[in-house]
């Protein structure tokens, strides 16, 4: 009996100790660890993907980086077709004679030449900068994440929305009627 009595004296004692002491240093307890959207954004300027995994939101990184994958590849085959294109139009309307390795040349007129060397032109310069755009996007990205990190949405916000039907008396001299509403009604609680 005396046994328990000791230890449970020792237990109190030392955990009183451990809390008195946590009071006085402050060391003991965390700060609380701020998330900076500055941060992301910069990390996600850096390095595309970088402020997603500031922000752990770590299943977007694929979706960038598949992103940025996929447009690379449009705009650099859409400029392999324009190089293509180019060097087969000025074969033609310059007139040469010497050989070339380039079957547009034999299959296709000057003016259609023309056409397809523009077409993969365009086609060029709208990947890269659907690309600047996505890579905008990304950091765009990074940046809300960031802010919405400590976002907290407790129970006391709430929206609900019910049908309401409302009966009203309208009497008329010498005639009861009732008179219907039809409605939604929204109720806001913040």
């Amino acid at each position: 009996m005396r046994v328990r009595i000791v230890l449970t004296m020792l237990v109190l004692s030392v955990s009183l100790h451990l809390v008195g002491q946590s009071k006085d240093t402050g060391k003991d307890v965390p700060t609380p660890k701020i998330h900076s959207a500055h941060k992301a954004t910069i990390y996600s300027a850096v390095l595309p993907g970088l402020g997603q995994f500031y922000n752990q939101k770590y299943w977007k990184i694929p979706v960038v980086y598949a992103g940025i994958g996929t447009i690379y590849y449009l705009a650099n085959n859409n400029a392999k077709n324009y190089r293509k294109a180019r060097e087969a139009y000025d074969y033609v309307s310059n007139g040469e004679e010497y050989p070339i390795d380039n079957d547009l040349v034999t299959k296709y007129s000057e003016t259609d030449l023309q056409q397809i060397r523009d077409y993969y032109r365009r086609n060029m310069e709208l990947s890269w900068i659907i690309m600047g755009l996505w890579y905008a996007l990304n950091i765009i990205d990074a940046t809300v994440d960031a802010h919405l990190f400590d976002y907290d949405i407790n129970d006391d916000l709430s929206l609900r929305i019910e049908p309401e039907i409302q009966l009203q008396r309208v009497s008329p001299i010498g005639n009861n009627m009732i008179n219907q509403q039809l409605g939604i009604q929204i109720r806001v609680r913040f």
